[in-house]
Parts: structure tokens; C-alpha cells; sequence
């Protein structure tokens, strides 16, 4: 499925609204002059205000699962807006809010 291509500067958040922050975005291509991300580096996530009462904690990173399957950079899937995450330790998603509009990939 086609979708904007997440970069550096997108706001992307957990679930439960904790700020989500690429790890290792890849340098050597920008979109909107920031660095693109893919599926290859984790997020961190901080400021996750969920608490459960099963005792698991607050999101902490998430992983993208799924992205891109026709555009790759450095051998990885791109994060796109319409992807899936998963988070640790709570098994949620991470959301992306809002990203760059001009470049699509599938």
C-alpha cells in the first residue's frame, strides 16, 4: 500500500501519545532535507504515560514491521505513513501524526 515516506522530522508517537524518535535514520537520503527512516533502526520511545495495572511499563521503543516493499534504501524497507509498528514492552503500535507529503513510496 502507497504512503508518505517518514522521515527525521515526522511526529510520530506511541499509542498512548509518548514521542517516538528514530534511532539511526539513514543519511544518505533526505526527503524535505531530513534523512528518510527505515525498518532497520528502532524507535525510542519517552514520555509514555501508560501504566497497567498487569505491571509491563510504559512503551519504551517500537519496531517497524511493516513498510516499503518495492522502494529500499541501504538494502532496508522504508518506514512509510500507513506502516505497522509494534512496541516494547506493552505489544501496541506506534502512530505516525504527521510526515512529509511530496514523496511516496510503495
Amino acid at each position: 500500500m502507497p504512503g508518505p515516506v517518514v522521515h527525521l522530522g515526522a511526529t510520530v508517537i506511541c499509542m498512548h501519545g509518548g514521542q517516538a524518535q528514530p534511532t539511526a535514520p539513514n543519511p544518505r537520503v533526505l526527503v524535505s532535507g531530513q534523512p528518510v527512516t527505515t525498518l532497520a533502526a528502532p524507535y525510542v520511545v519517552a514520555g509514555c504515560p501508560f501504566v497497567p495495572p498487569g505491571g509491563n511499563g510504559p512503551c519504551v521503543s517500537g519496531q517497524w514491521v511493516v513498510g516499503s516493499t518495492r522502494v529500499l534504501v541501504g538494502g532496508a524497507p522504508l518506514v512509510l505513513m500507513g506502516g505497522q509498528a509494534v512496541c516494547a514492552p506493552t505489544g501496541t503500535g506506534l502512530m505516525v501524526v504527521a510526515a512529509q507529503a511530496r514523496v511516496v513510496a510503495t
